[in-house]
């Protein structure tokens, strides 16, 4: 036993040094290092209990950049022992495990893990878990639902939302926000409109936001974030007159009834549409007359010279011949 142990503690002192990135000291970076010892090695996926697929390798330079690279595994995986694992039937608190049985049909992988986040983001997880998303999981048992890391990314990458790479930073927010809304089939099973994202994109906000304007407002600035609420709730700050027109006002002062009432994510209707096409059919026939007018004052200089440069050369010659004659 103590041949055992003697040898588990050299290997994690070598990992401390052999793993890349993995040079921290201290209780949490020897947890983490001990678990990524195999982990970081593997490859291949396993099936859990649940029915489940896992990746079984956690690359560790990843995890180390992470906001979450100084933890150790299982402040987070709570129900598994640090090495070597046994059934995941460790002491969990049972606050954690009545939130991990809330969320077991969104969480198949490791229940206990997902709910983990609430230990350190307690009144974040508070204010998802009371959003339109955190109800659709809690109430509905859907496993569609937004959770942390729907929106985050996966578990052992999460970098901050300063971060350019976030999926929740400004640069990639619209599109992860759409990888669901997006979606016809989720649109028609919960009744949303199927066009959100494009009324979005098609819409003087979204076209800014696509030019790369910096104070563009992306959905989450309407719409908010772990606290969303649905749109018919008298708490969701686009929920009827008064309160759009606070939630417009943030940017645009003095914003009033008769404003907010031309922020939608319904269709425009056929007058847009058409004056649109209409602009679009005008602008490109004054391109193509501008074009085509260029192109025939080109030809006629050109046309010009070249006959003119003939009727030169048979004057010439016709006045060589009087002289000869």
């Amino acid at each position: 036993m103590k041949k055992t142990r003697r040898l588990a503690t050299a290997l994690t002192a070598f990992a401390l040094i052999a793993l890349p990135g993995m040079t921290g000291s201290g209780t949490a970076s020897a947890n983490a290092t001990s678990c990524l010892l195999c982990h970081n090695a593997m490859s291949g996926k396993a099936t859990t209990a649940s029915g489940a697929e896992i990746e079984l390798r956690i690359n560790s330079n990843l995890f180390q950049a992470s906001v979450h690279g100084s933890m150790a595994c299982t402040e987070c995986h709570q129900a598994f022992t640090e090495n070597p694992h046994t059934a995941p039937d460790q002491a969990v608190a049972d606050d954690l495990k009545k939130l991990s049985s809330t969320i077991a049909k969104k969480a198949k992988v490791d229940p206990v893990a997902y709910s983990a986040c609430s230990t350190c983001h307690s009144d974040v997880y508070q204010s998802v878990m009371t959003s339109v998303h955190g109800k659709n999981i809690a109430e509905k048992g859907a496993a569609d639902g937004a959770l942390c890391l729907d929106c985050h990314g996966g578990p052992h990458g999460i970098v901050k939302s300063t971060d350019e790479n976030s999926p929740v930073n400004r640069k990639h927010v619209v599109a992860t926000c759409a990888n669901c809304h997006a979606d016809e089939k989720l649109a028609a099973k919960y009744g949303h409109e199927a066009n959100i994202m494009e009324s979005y994109n098609e819409s003087f906000h979204g076209k800014k936001y696509t030019l790369g304007h910096t104070k563009a407002p992306t959905c989450v600035n309407c719409h908010g974030y772990h606290d969303i609420k649905s749109k018919s709730d008298p708490a969701s700050p686009v929920f009827g007159t008064i309160n759009k027109t606070k939630t417009c006002g943030n940017c645009h002062k003095g914003a009033n009834a008769t404003f907010v009432g031309a922020i939608t994510h319904k269709p425009a209707g056929p007058i847009p549409h058409y004056a649109e096409l209409g602009l679009i059919v005008l602008t490109m026939g004054t391109i193509a007359f501008t074009i085509a007018h260029v192109l025939l004052e080109a030809y006629s200089d050109i046309r010009d010279v070249v006959f003119r440069k003939k009727e030169e050369e048979e004057e010439t010659k016709n006045e060589s011949y009087n002289e000869c004659a």
